[in-house]
């Protein structure tokens, strides 16, 4: 074999060396480049599956408002009132304990955290026996009678009255609500204590209960024109 060929088989030799090596070079980049590519989505598709989550649960979780009761101070305006709530389908438990209460008459406006975990007068469990809502508490122990002391109630405190709890999630200490669950709101309104008087007729109420996350319950509603009879639907 003459030296011009051996030279030429030896650059073709160095030549296909060189690109082999540049092959496996570019298989190892990719090999690198899809590890971290890989990765990179499964980071993302976390984070996706997270944040879906919460919002999810976000847009699902709030308080809907069922109806709004009223009753009027004897010979005078409307005191006493029954907010009755309940989770949105879909909801998540929410705290009562977390949750407030921002409501204005237009003049004054207030803002109502829970207390009953201070003041057991300011939870029950149910109605009282004979069914009144808007009864006053008296007695104790096996002889108490009433839902809540109403009078306990202040300008920055609601209380709860259990109408519906299949599961008893709802406590004193622990005020948790979810499906199924329907509690009433109780607001006192009066001289020392919510708008610090009774609410005239034809007074526009507007507010919000808001839980620690999700929706807020919507409240809206006027007065009627004539205290006329004792209780109300106001909303």
């Amino acid at each position: 074999m003459s030296f011009q060929w051996k030279c030429l088989i030896n650059i073709r030799a160095a030549i296909g060396i060189g690109a082999l090596i540049i092959f496996i070079s570019i298989i190892l980049v990719a090999g690198i480049a899809a590890t971290v590519i890989i990765q990179t989505m499964g980071s993302l598709e976390e984070e996706a599956l997270r944040t879906g989550e919460e919002t999810t649960e976000e847009v699902a979780t709030g308080i809907d408002i069922f109806t709004i009761h009223g009753k009027i101070k004897p010979n005078d305006d409307l005191r006493d009132i029954a907010i009755t709530i309940k989770p949105r389908a879909g909801s998540a438990d929410i705290d009562l304990n977390e949750s407030i209460i921002l409501i204005s008459d237009g003049t004054t406006k207030s803002l109502l955290t829970y207390y009953g975990w201070s003041d057991e007068n300011l939870f029950n469990l149910s109605v009282n026996a004979t069914g009144q809502l808007f009864e006053n508490k008296t007695g104790a122990g096996s002889w108490t009678y009433g839902t809540l002391a109403w009078g306990n109630l202040t300008n920055d405190y609601f209380g709860i009255v259990v109408i519906k709890d299949p599961d008893g999630s709802c406590t004193r200490l622990n005020p948790m609500i979810n499906s199924g669950d329907k509690i009433a709101i109780c607001l006192r309104c009066d001289t020392s204590k919510l708008f610090n008087d009774a609410i005239n007729e034809r007074t526009d109420i507007y507010g919000r209960i808001i839980p620690e996350s999700g929706a807020p319950g919507v409240i809206s509603f006027t007065t009627p024109s004539i205290y006329n009879n004792n209780i109300f639907i106001l909303q």
